[in-house]
């Protein structure tokens, strides 16, 4: 499984990088990317009565002149609707020229039932909005409910942010080349982009080698071989120790569920550090997970020197005032190399007003740190860098991450890890029965688990989300955040002792 996602520019360097050694000339590649493509038609709507392609006049048009003649050349009835022709010599000109299909206008066309879209206009380097002939034949084809193969990206879908460019269609299969494209992976380009399919089109994998590419999709062969190993040497404190922060009594919940993730996650030892008011209330709740008090800063910074805990975790239920504050100073100022520390929920808001100074902390510590916001958390820390049409939830996670010195986890359906590095993953496998009170605790919990067994930060938030996520797949409907922790045994035991089958949308 070829991990790396590509932006469209790096795509196209890509494609140079891999023309210029041979064996294959520009045109060699189309045709085999033409092929790839209709072989996916062949092999899943072959019952289809006919074939549109509609043809852009660029490569992507190309690609397109190809399947027609293939499919063509097969005795399919087969529709070729193009406004504008490719330049003179170009190889998508030669692809025109190979193909015994002559083009119609856009306007000519008029959807007919049983018959399949291939959807050859603009490929992942549009930068435009899709107007005019374009959008109208798009609006034509979503209302008559042909189902669309769409060649590299769907028309009208931004190949770097994901997100639409005007008017776009929402493809059943999309064939795309070498390398998945951020657009693929990105909410809502993820959705719209249907199954999604890798073809090898004869491009070398050292190729990649002139982009230095540094964005991955999350899958376990990221971080697997780096996941915590427990040997017959192993006793509990060896296994990581992790001190949760809890907030008042009517606040404890979300740090106990922090706590068991943590737990479950491997950590040998778990302590809740909890205030005098919540002492009762948790130790209720409480076995195999530890309690100490800690009201006071002193009373914190005697736990650290006492247990020498390798993870932290502060703000699920912590509050966001002095305390939450004073506290994340204190562990950041004990943190070494060896320590793991987690900010999450109320540590982030509680900063809200204070970002650089928070930062500065950060930078200054040696410990390991993430932050784990999700949108809302994120405007309050990062107001500069917010949403919009043409901005990348990559680049914002990144650029965060580098500003603040910690590896940042921008949560939601696309969720984003960046290290300040520059290196980010786009997580794949998660699943809307997440979006539940709680859940983000036990994320945070399995994080700071997993770094406080050794794992670095950037491996360790790229893991924990691809296990809470996978919690919450097997779990569906009905799910609640208590429910979590306790699916983190199954979900382990299959990912080391037994094959994982990735999602649809994973697949390559």
């Amino acid at each position: 499984m070829h991990l790396e996602v590509v932006t469209p520019e790096e795509m196209g360097r890509v494609d140079r990088a891999a023309i210029a050694p041979g064996p294959h000339a520009g045109y060699g590649l189309m045709r085999n990317a033409g092929a790839a493509v209709a072989g996916e038609i062949l092999a899943r709507y072959a019952e289809a009565e006919g074939f549109f392609v509609l043809c852009g006049p660029g490569n992507n048009g190309g690609d397109g002149y190809v399947v027609a003649r293939l499919l063509a050349e097969r005795g399919l009835e087969v529709r070729v609707f193009a406004d504008a022709g490719p330049a003179t010599g170009s190889d998508a000109a030669l692809a025109l020229g190979d193909c015994p299909v002559k083009p119609e206008p856009l306007s000519a066309f008029q959807p007919r039932r049983a018959w399949l879209v291939v959807d050859a206009l603009f490929g992942a380097g549009l930068k435009r909005p899709v107007e005019g002939g374009e959008a109208a034949i798009i609006a034509e084809v979503s209302n008559s409910g042909l189902a669309v193969v769409a060649i590299d990206l769907p028309t009208g879908l931004c190949g770097l942010t994901g997100k639409p460019l005007g008017s776009a269609f929402s493809a059943d299969l999309t064939v795309t080349f070498f390398r998945k494209k951020r657009g693929h992976l990105l909410v809502p380009g993820r959705q719209i982009c249907g199954d999604l399919v890798v073809a090898d089109i004869g491009i070398a994998d050292s190729a990649l080698h002139a982009v230095g590419c540094k964005v991955w999709e999350n899958q376990p062969p990221l971080w697997r071989p780096i996941w915590p190993k427990i040997t017959a040497g192993t006793h509990k404190y060896s296994r990581g120790h992790v001190a949760v922060v809890s907030g008042g009594a009517i606040t404890t919940g979300a740090a106990r569920l922090s706590a068991l993730a943590a737990a479950r996650a491997g950590a040998g030892a778990v302590t809740v550090l909890s205030p005098a008011n919540a002492l009762s209330i948790n130790a209720m709740h409480l076995t195999s997970i530890m309690l100490r008090k800690a009201d006071t800063v002193s009373e914190l910074q005697a736990f650290l020197v006492d247990r020498k805990p390798s993870g932290a975790l502060l703000g699920p239920g912590a509050g966001t005032g002095g305390r939450t504050r004073s506290f994340a100073r204190a562990l950041l100022d004990q943190a070494t190399e060896a320590s793991g520390l987690v900010f999450d929920a109320d540590a982030i808001t509680a900063f809200r007003d204070r970002a650089d100074v928070f930062f500065g902390m950060i930078r200054a510590s040696a410990g390991k740190v993430v932050l784990t916001p999700h949108e809302g958390e994120f405007a309050r820390l990062f107001p500069e860098l917010q949403d919009g049409t043409g901005v990348s939830k990559v680049q914002r996670a990144q650029e965060a991450a580098e500003r603040s010195g910690a590896t940042l986890v921008l949560k939601g359906f696309d969720t984003i890890v960046a290290a300040p590095d520059g290196r980010a993953a786009i997580n794949v496998n998660a699943t809307p029965h997440l979006a539940t009170a709680g859940s983000g605790d036990v994320l945070s919990g399995i994080i700071a688990s997993l770094m406080a067994q050794g794992m670095p930060a950037f491996e360790a938030a790229c893991a924990g989300v691809w296990v809470h996520a996978e919690s919450g797949r097997t779990f569906g409907y009905g799910l609640v955040a208590e429910d979590l922790p306790d699916l983190l045994p199954e979900v382990l035991q299959r990912l080391f002792y037994k094959k994982v089958t990735p999602s649809a949308q994973a697949r390559s």
